[in-house]
């Protein structure tokens, strides 16, 4: 007689956890396409291997299953270091020190949101593109180092500056972390997600990217049309007035 208790209801409730949060993780990143091949051909390793017994196929697929935990590392590293990197993050004790803080945590950063969203309603005016990056959680030193240092106090009109069309750091993005810009002129990763619209450039595919490898919003105002989107775990939010951006922002910024 088979017995199924607590720990099994338990164990049951995990792996389905692990496997959502995987879910999610490949499906901001953009791989699911990848991740639903490799669940697919594991399950027919089962049905073929274990439920079939069909030997000589099952042979082949076994070999494959041995080897193939190394070609995953190597295809889902970006994942991979992403997720034991969230693992390890203060998220948790952030999230604490916020039930602590209450409101205080929220208008520290109403102070540096606000100059972004004025920022951002002026250059569309003016249809100047940018793309600012704000970082979470995760580390963006690597894309810091792909720019030109700052270390600056968030203000609109440094801002608008940095993005005005014959200023040397206008093509690349702005970081801005804990209320400084740190670096301008930073190289981003650019997202291949086919279902992009086509219309959109390199600064929303360079947003989307950036979103996709880490846990940062970035926000484009486009130099074709001056609509203001940004980009987050993944998705694409197109088309916001000031106050969409600004409601977002203070939501989203941890």
């Amino acid at each position: 007689m088979i017995s199924f208790g607590i720990k099994d209801i338990i164990d049951i409730l995990l792996v389905g956890v692990l496997l959502y949060y995987i879910y999610r993780t490949m499906k901001e990143s953009g791989a699911l396409n990848i991740f639903v091949g490799v669940f697919a051909f594991i399950v027919a390793w089962v049905v073929v291997d274990k439920l079939l017994d069909m030997r000589l196929l099952g042979t082949i697929m076994d070999r494959i299953i041995d080897s193939g935990i190394f070609i995953l590392i190597i295809i889902f590293q970006d994942q991979i270091k992403r997720f034991l990197t969230e693992l390890g993050s203060k998220r948790g004790w952030k999230s604490i020190a916020k039930l602590w803080q209450g409101s205080q945590s929220k208008d520290a950063h109403k102070k540096w949101i606000v100059p972004i969203v004025y920022a951002c309603m002026s250059l569309s005016k003016s249809k100047t593109g940018a793309l600012i990056v704000i970082k979470q959680n995760l580390s963006l030193e690597d894309y810091e180092h792909s720019g030109d240092f700052i270390n600056a106090e968030v203000n609109n009109r440094l801002l608008e500056n940095i993005f005005f069309k014959n200023s040397p750091l206008h093509d690349g993005a702005v970081i801005i972390d804990d209320g400084k810009i740190k670096a301008a002129g930073c190289i981003l990763p650019v997202s291949h997600d086919t279902n992009l619209p086509k219309y959109l450039g390199l600064r929303h595919r360079s947003a989307l990217g950036i979103s996709q490898a880490t846990d940062a919003i970035a926000v484009v105002v486009s130099e074709e049309t001056g609509n203001i989107s940004y980009a987050h775990r993944g998705e694409m939010h197109l088309k916001l007035s000031s106050t969409d951006l600004e409601h977002a922002l203070s939501n989203l910024v941890s």
